[in-house]
């Protein structure tokens, strides 16, 4: 399992847990089921673990597929007054450079639903650049 830290602040008490994401298709299912894993640990509702896995899954893909490496996927569960917060971050390297002559061609059916999902799933989402072109994807989830 990956590293844990657990950090007192102001009101409550927040757990890390980071999962390197490896540039490669099959990562997606992997880092999933550690997700899984350590979501059910934290013991989130069954509805809740699986609209929590989706966004995962769509941040994780995005990076994968869309972003140089590397990528991490950050989850925290934060906790204030009984009142618990699922927090889940994906960095990359930021966006892959595209080639100017070149469209990607994407089936509309098939592609462009995850942020889509993120929204309709979690409280707030957003993205923050940092230093040196990363970026980090993110999403918040109430739990209980």
């Amino acid at each position: 399992m990956a590293d844990q830290l657990t950090i007192p602040w102001t009101g409550g008490t927040y757990v890390d847990h980071h999962f390197p994401v490896p540039h490669l298709h099959e990562a997606v299912a992997t880092v999933r089921r550690r997700a899984h894993a350590l979501l059910a640990e934290w013991g989130l509702a069954a509805d809740t673990l699986e609209d929590a896995l989706l966004v995962v899954s769509e941040l994780i893909t995005n990076a994968v597929l869309h972003a140089l490496p590397p990528a991490v996927l950050r989850l925290r569960w934060s906790e204030t007054e009984g009142c618990g917060t699922l927090h889940i971050a994906v960095t990359d390297g930021g966006p892959t450079p595209r080639d100017p002559g070149s469209a990607e061609e994407t089936e509309p059916d098939e592609h462009g639903r995850g942020l889509g999902i993120v929204t309709a799933l979690s409280a707030r989402h957003g993205t923050h650049p940092g230093h040196g072109g990363v970026v980090t994807r993110w999403a918040e989830m109430p739990v209980g």
